[in-house]
């Protein structure tokens, strides 16, 4: 069964060039602040949060909590997705957008400013834990209007490439993120950086905030959504037609982009666990394989994007997951030689198939739904996938390690993460010569699949 589609209105086949250079940088410094404070959380897990926030318990305990504090916002998201997404299919993508960032930040900051363990006992981590709760609520809204900015503005022909513009927010905000962490250590002392230095990264990002608002309030609205509200079109309760009408596709959407959010928080969350506190990896030697790992994916993530506009989303995407899956052994292999170029290579090589997969799927799941209720679509689809891989792979890895002590084991997670996930995404149809879908009223809706 297809989806009936309108013909696309005519702004979003072309935009000039300055306009579409605004918007684009709208989309990416945006996601990027995002994307940084959940990565200084995920770093901060991994690295200082077990001793800060969780003492009482035995290192691995610790470690565990405190990863379980960081999966907290994933199921935040979802709830974020469908709240954000109900605005921005009824009201508009650049007021949640602006929403969102607001909340990020202002959680961001408050969580630099929590007084630890020791001073008031079971509130901190309590309060950490509701913190970041405000954090998963408003990632959840951020990336769908952030995608849709790029994709609905974007020229015909281009949207695979403007779409993963905003994917660079993700490496960016990672490696932004460790930078920050490594020039703290490179600074301070080991007891300096649990005391106070933790919260230097989290404070700063007050000034990405400013930065991005600034930007994102001189963006237009998008074209799909200016027709839809100049015609009345709004559906009522966008996420009650969504998972009507198309909820095989928000499914099969989320559980193809499970290994994304795998293969980048094995990266970003346990690699940095497991090499330190196993490997014997000092922090600043984990953290410089981040940098570069990130500083490759930006760069590679517009040239999937761009490939993807010339031979089709999936083939680009399971190009990726493909990769993902015959590098998770030869990524442990590296790693346990101890050898830090080694080491490097395999973050690297795993890097460079997490930027396949994850640079054309923002664009493609976009592409599956409606405008009228695109942003809820996509952002429960993509929040679901962060929930099945992103906020499970600390957890489910530090367990596996722990039950078996081999990295093989978690090797075997990785590939049937991407097994599953390829499965998932050829049951869906292609979307490259669709076009993106105009408004189409709901009562013609008709599910999507291949």
């Amino acid at each position: 069964m297809h989806l009936e589609h309108a013909p696309t209105s005519q702004p979003e086949k072309g935009q000039p060039p300055r306009s579409m250079k605004k918007i684009a940088a709208a989309s990416v410094i945006g996601t990027t602040v995002e994307w940084y404070d959940l990565f200084i959380f995920a770093t901060a897990s991994a690295l200082v949060f077990n001793k800060v926030f969780f003492p009482s318990f035995d290192p691995l305990t610790g470690t565990l909590l405190a990863f379980g504090t960081f999966a907290s916002a994933y199921v935040a998201r979802m709830a974020g997705a469908a709240l954000f997404g109900h605005f921005g299919d009824r009201v508009g993508r650049k007021s949640m957008l602006l929403v969102s960032l607001v909340m990020m930040g202002a959680a961001t900051f408050a969580i630099g400013l929590l007084p630890d363990y020791d001073a008031i006992g079971i509130w901190a981590p309590t309060l950490l834990l509701a913190l970041r709760v405000v954090q998963g609520l408003a990632l959840g809204g951020e990336w769908g209007g952030a995608v849709l900015m790029a994709v609905e503005h974007a020229p015909a022909g281009r949207r695979g490439l403007y779409g993963s513009w905003v994917q660079i927010g993700v490496p960016a905000g990672t490696l932004i993120a460790n930078l920050v962490f490594l020039l703290c250590s490179a600074v301070m002392s080991a007891e300096a950086l649990l005391s106070w230095g933790w919260r230097i990264p989290f404070l700063a990002s007050i000034v990405l905030v400013g930065v991005g608002m600034y930007i994102r309030l001189n963006t237009s609205e998008t074209p799909s959504f200016s027709k839809i509200k100049a015609s009345a079109a709004q559906v009522k309760i966008p996420l009650a037609e969504v998972l009507a009408r198309s909820w095989r596709q928000v499914l099969l959407g989320g559980v193809a982009t499970m290994p994304t959010g795998a293969s980048f928080n094995l990266i970003v969350a346990f690699g940095l666990s497991y090499g330190t506190q196993t490997l014997g990896y000092s922090r600043n030697q984990m953290l410089a394989m981040v940098l570069a790992a990130c500083a490759l994916c930006m760069a590679l993530l517009p040239l999937f994007g761009l490939l993807s506009d010339k031979i089709g989303r999936k083939p680009v995407i399971v190009g990726g997951i493909v990769a993902e899956a015959l590098l998770a052994f030869p990524l442990f292999w590296l790693l346990d030689t101890g050898a830090f170029p080694l080491a490097l290579l395999g973050y690297l090589l795993m890097m460079s198939a997490f930027a396949a997969n994850y640079g054309p799927i923002a664009t493609f799941l976009a592409e599956l739904f409606g405008a009228n209720v695109r942003y809820s679509g996509l952002s429960v689809s993509y929040m679901l996938s962060g929930l099945l891989g992103s906020a499970a792979t600390p957890i489910v890895t530090t367990a596996l390690l722990s039950a078996t002590g081999r990295g093989s084991s978690v090797a075997w997670y990785m590939i049937g993460s991407a097994a599953v996930s390829a499965l998932a995404l050829l049951m869906l149809a292609e979307t490259l010569r669709r076009e993106a879908p105009a408004h189409v009223p709901a009562a013609r809706a008709k599910a999507q699949l291949s």
